[in-house]
This record gives structure tokens, sequence and C-alpha cells, in this order.
């Protein structure tokens, strides 16, 4: 649909004509299947980015028209229905530090960004012992690329939360890192990876 008016607007839209939701699918569904198949093994991360948006066209009514951006209300709700599967994501996430035991990222470069093809070894056992809530955020902080206040309303929780679970969370897998860092005879693959400032409040 070559369609160019604001989510907003094409959800408000939809209550009248439900076709019109096609854009708020064409839009991010792309970018949810992403977030799902990062978290997710692929036929499961496709059966959810597909009932996120199932989800949100029946909860249409409800969406908060102060916002002109979907996005944190669709990454909110694929992120509750990934909180049904939490223990499988969680085995997932332990499979892969079994597969790739060895440290591969220094502490900066956990900070800078939790990416998909870098998180083997310590960090993927450290992310599997986070509790939800503060996953939840980290990843969407990290995959989803929703800054603070989005993570906020994604998750219906104050700001000041989130931040105090992004602070949490970090402070977690820094001493996981830490306890789990080869010692001086056995270097890392990239101990100077870069920092980065989205971990920041």
């Amino acid at each position: 649909m070559s369609d160019h008016r604001a989510d907003r607007d094409a959800i408000t839209a939809s209550l009248a004509e439900p076709r019109i939701f096609g854009l708020i699918f064409e839009r991010h569904f792309s970018a949810i299947h992403a977030y799902l198949r990062r978290r997710l093994d692929g036929p499961l991360a496709d059966e959810l980015a597909s009932q996120t948006f199932l989800v949100a066209f029946d909860r249409r009514a409800a969406f908060d028209r102060e916002r002109s951006d979907a996005r944190p209300w669709l990454f909110g709700i694929a992120t509750n229905l990934v909180r049904n599967h939490r223990r499988r994501e969680a085995r997932e996430l332990r499979a892969v530090a079994e597969l790739w035991p060895e440290p591969v990222l220094g502490i900066d470069g956990v900070e800078s960004r939790v990416d998909a093809e870098r998180m083997r070894g310590l960090l993927a056992h450290a992310l599997a012992e986070l509790p939800p809530e503060e996953a939840d955020a980290l990843l969407l902080l990290a995959w989803a690329e929703l800054d603070q206040p989005e993570i906020a309303a994604a998750l219906e929780i104050p700001l000041g939360t989130v931040k105090s679970r992004l602070s949490r969370a970090r402070r977690r897998l820094r001493s996981e890192i830490e306890l789990g860092a080869p010692t001086a005879s056995q270097p890392t693959t990239n101990p100077t990876a870069p920092g980065g400032k989205r971990w920041t409040s």
C-alpha cells in the first residue's frame, strides 16, 4: 500500500475500514520478525510474529493516539508473547553457551551492542540467567533498537523502572563476564571492542 499516513492515523482509520491495518503489517512486520528470530528459533518466531499482528489488530481500539509510531506498541505485544516461551529461550541461550564456551567479547563490546552474530559463550549464558523483566528491557534496547522512553511505552512501565532494569542487567552481565573472563595466559579474541552510548541513562 502506498499510503503515507502516520501509524496512529492508519490504526484509527482501520477501526472503520479494517483492511487499512495492512499498512501497519507492511511497515513493521520485518522488524518484529527479526527481533523474534533473535530471541527464539525460526518456526516459533514465525508463529509469534504473525500472532503479534493478530493481537494488535484485535486491540487496535486501545492504541494510544498520543503516539504516532506503532513500533513500541508492537514490540511490547511481541515481548509479552515471548514471555510465555522464556524457558525455551533460556535453553537455547544455554545451548549456544555450550557450543561456544570461549569468551569472545570484552565487556565494553557487550555494553555497546548485544549482536546476534557475536552472542556466544559467556554472554549467551549471562543472558539466559537474567531475570525475565531485565532481559526484556535489555533486548528491546539492543535488538529492537528502542530508546528508553520507547521501552517504557512498550512494556507499559515508568521510564525510571526501565533505567533501573537496564542498570541491573548491565551489572549482572558485567559480573558474569568478569567472573568467567580468561586469565592473562588466555587472551580473548576481541578484548578492546569499542563501547557505546546506548547503555547510558
